[in-house]
């Protein structure tokens, strides 16, 4: 039956570009896939994009572990997500990055005109910082007792134990989960996104059916609270897009990372060259726009979101198609269990095409959390793929190749048999619409055990044994094929590795009005086998390769692989009383100057604002006399003279790195004084 073509752009949440793809990544990203598909199939005109969130502190801090630019970390996982993804044949036409020209640009259009029509608000605000890294900490990044039912080791805006919600200021003994100082409440002048002034708009967009109703009920308790200000601001030191006009402060990653639908549809139209970007962001744009999130980011999405785009004049979502989380085994997905897998260890041992008909064989429209039991998958997978579909195409493709030369009858021996298959297209094509993929693959499977039964009725085997029956065992196998081609086009966007290999058996191309008519008098190429049948010992490996993965992560992440931590290791704890005893002050060194017959040694003069000291420092490699003086330096104050050779050594300059030409002395900032104490 025609439709009427659609012109649609579809996005996937974008990954934290921090970590790596795992299986509760994938399930957003094969729902979409398969979704897209379909839409494809039926002639509709489909934009796929996706990008990587690639701003925010704890990749500002990751890659400071690392000791590398966050530029190169987030070009490094970009380049793993993109290749994770592909082995998982999901057909993005773009994959992009929130760190880019067209994000910023967007970023800076989107802020620019809200501010303009009035929906930016200054104020200053007080917040916790860490005096020790010199930056102002977000919530989950200060950790400490829940005020509520007092569980330590808690993050700062909610309790993992009572799942109370509180202010990072309500934590008892707040540390920060950068360095470990108690953080201190600090004055900043914020910028605040006035998401109240859209309550009526966005009231009336969530019931509009842009959501599914369980989720609209969701935000009515939002509404019944009262939406308030968002602040949009971060301060430096900060990894993201600096506020035009604004020195030191920062988007939000929130603020831009949604934004990045926007850029990497941008980018994908500068380098298309055909695609109107404005025809599908405008406010008066008659395509669709379509979100697939997970239920944890349904309050960016449903209301910050919608509101940011009517604020500064592009068009809102057609609808957010939000989906539940991943459990393994009936239980959240495990690190320690190996049940928190990653994309590239499920692939090392079991076909991507395996999950992706496991997923849509339990996905919905609802926002149910989808298990992905084990047992289950195995036997769910080798009864329907293997033993229901592809044995369909085996136990009759010998007959067709030996007896008659690969070709199929001239003629279809069961039209209303085969009339029954093709109806199905237009109930089957409802449930891919609406997204109810499980019962899209219930009716498949139901269409496989009819062929099946049909196949064994006639019994093809006992008709080659008998005379006379080799036109009956031509009709009969043909009808079987062709039964097999209907099943495999309606599983065509669940499995397209396995259609690419069934289409090349069957020569032809599948398509979903092709199932109108049957395959007669046409010839098929050789039959290979089509699927392999899931080991579970594969099953066994993967989640023990799971648990390398975890234990190769926590050494990473006690000793890095490379950088000072590893050539040099933190010495021992000392109590708070030990530390206490060094003096250490700023001093200015008056004089320097090379020690005769010493290799290494510099004899410093250290004015410490009223009393001058000699320093003898092993750093000649790495200066030259002249450079030093004038410039400020800390020094042990309190360490015991030390007689040399030389003369009397009375402290200590401090310097990092490794020594040789790698060593950098201390230098205080501007404005300290020769004698001030370092605390």
């Amino acid at each position: 039956m025609a439709i009427e073509p659609r012109k649609i752009l579809v996005t996937c949440a974008l990954p934290y570009a921090n970590g790596s793809i795992h299986l509760g990544h994938m399930l957003e990203h094969i729902q979409a896939d398969i979704w897209v598909r379909y839409q494809r199939m039926r002639g509709h005109t489909v934009h796929f994009i996706c990008a990587d969130d690639a701003h925010g502190t704890p990749i500002m801090l990751k890659a400071k572990q690392l000791g590398i630019a966050p530029e190169e970390m987030i070009a490094q996982v970009k380049a793993e997500h993109e290749a994770d993804f592909a082995r998982f044949n999901i057909g993005f036409d773009n994959y992009h990055t929130t760190h880019s020209t067209e994000n910023r640009e967007l970023a800076e259009l989107i802020y620019g005109r809200l501010k303009e029509n009035g929906y930016i608000e200054n104020r200053t605000i007080s917040q916790l910082f860490d005096p020790e890294q010199n930056m102002f900490l977000p919530d989950r990044f200060v950790k400490g007792t829940c005020p509520s039912c007092k569980s330590e080791d808690q993050y700062g805006d909610n309790c993992d134990v009572c799942a109370a919600t509180y202010s990072p200021t309500e934590l008892i003994n707040p540390h920060s989960a950068v360095s470990g100082a108690t953080p201190i409440m600090k004055d900043s002048e914020h910028f605040f996104f006035d998401l109240p002034q859209f309550s009526a708009m966005l009231k009336a967009w969530t019931r509009s059916g842009a959501l599914q109703e369980e989720m609209a009920n969701k935000l009515e308790e939002w509404f019944e609270a009262g939406l308030h200000q968002w602040d949009i601001t971060r301060d430096a030191p900060y990894f993201g897009f600096e506020i035009p006009g604004a020195p030191g402060k920062y988007f939000y990653v929130w603020l831009d990372a949604p934004i990045g639908y926007m850029g990497s549809f941008k980018n994908y139209c500068d380098k298309r060259g055909d695609v109107s970007f404005d025809e599908y962001w405008q406010p008066d744009s008659t395509t669709e726009l379509y979100h697939f999130i997970g239920k944890d980011i349904v309050y960016f999405h449903s209301l910050f979101w919608p509101a940011m785009l009517e604020g500064s004049g592009f068009r809102k979502p057609t609808n957010v198609f939000v989906h539940g989380y991943v459990t393994v085994d009936g239980a959240k997905m495990s690190k320690s269990k190996g049940t928190f897998i990653k994309a590239d260890t499920y692939l090392q041992h079991l076909d991507p095409e395996c999950l992706r008909y496991y997923y849509a064989a339990k996905l919905s429209s609802r926002i149910d959390d989808l298990d992905l039991n084990l047992t289950d998958f195995v036997a769910r997978v080798n009864s329907d793929v293997v033993n229901k579909l592809v044995n369909l195409a085996s136990r009759n493709a010998g007959f067709i190749t030996k007896k008659f030369a690969g070709k199929l009858a001239a003629t279809c021996s069961e039209p209303q048999l085969y009339a029954d298959f093709a109806a199905a297209a237009e109930r089957i094509g409802h449930f891919y619409e609406q997204r109810e993929f499980g019962r899209a693959i219930r009716d498949i499977m139901a269409l496989a055990d009819k062929a099946n039964r049909y196949v064994d009725d006639k019994a093809p085997w006992v008709l080659a044994k008998e005379e006379g029956k080799d036109q009956e065992l031509h009709e009969v196998c043909s009808m079987g094929i062709n039964l097999f081609a209907v099943l495999m086009t309606y599983l065509k966007p669940v499995m397209p590795l396995l259609t690419e290999r069934a289409e090349a058996y069957l020569n032809t191309h599948l398509t979903w009005d092709g199932v109108a008519s049957p395959l007669v008098d046409h010839q098929l190429s050789a039959f290979s086998p089509l699927f392999k049948r899931m080991d579970p010992l594969h099953i066994a490996n993967m989640i023990e390769a799971s648990k390398e993965d975890l234990a190769a992560e926590l050494e990473v992440t006690a000793a890095p692989l490379s950088g000072p931590l590893s050539d040099d290791p933190i010495s021992e704890t000392i109590s708070f009383d030990d530390f206490a005893k060094i003096d250490l002050r700023v001093a200015l060194i008056s004089k320097a100057e090379a020690v005769p017959k010493a290799d290494k040694l510099l004899r410093l003069e250290l004015d410490l604002g009223g009393e001058t000291r000699q320093v003898f420092a092993g750093i000649k490699s790495a200066y030259k006399p002249e450079d030093l003086e004038g410039k400020l330096t800390v020094m042990v104050a309190n360490l015991a003279p030390r007689k040399m050779s030389f003369g009397m050594s009375e402290g200590m300059v401090l310097a990092a790195g490794p020594g040789g030409e790698d060593l950098w002395i201390l230098e205080p900032h501007a404005g300290a004084k020769p004698g001030m104490r370092i605390k």
